[in-house]
């Protein structure tokens, strides 16, 4: 179950409350009893390099939400027919 915590008492225990967070579980937070935010953690946040830590703090990128599965890599290759791909050169090529 999700804990929740109004923003008095997260501002009291703020460390305590990230701690808990560090460990993995996930904070809904609320203004007068209304949620209005989720803490939760980074995946992978502490394999982050410098530019991927600055870029994360400016709010330029966001983490995954989830681990990455290694499934998709095994997935098939699509197929395109040849004639397809002779087609998209051919266009390419009359358009200039």
């Amino acid at each position: 179950m999700m804990q929740t915590v109004n923003i008095a008492e997260l501002k009291n225990n703020l460390s305590a409350y990230l701690e808990q967070v560090k460990n993995g579980e996930e904070l809904i937070v609320k203004d007068r009893n209304r949620p209005i935010a989720r803490l939760v953690p980074l995946i992978g946040g502490e394999d982050l390099d410098a530019e991927e830590a600055a870029l994360v703090a400016a709010g330029l990128i966001r983490l995954p939400t989830k681990e990455k599965s290694d499934d998709f890599l095994s997935l098939p290759a699509p197929h395109v027919a040849l004639s397809d791909i002779q087609a998209v050169i051919r266009a390419e090529r009359d358009e200039d």
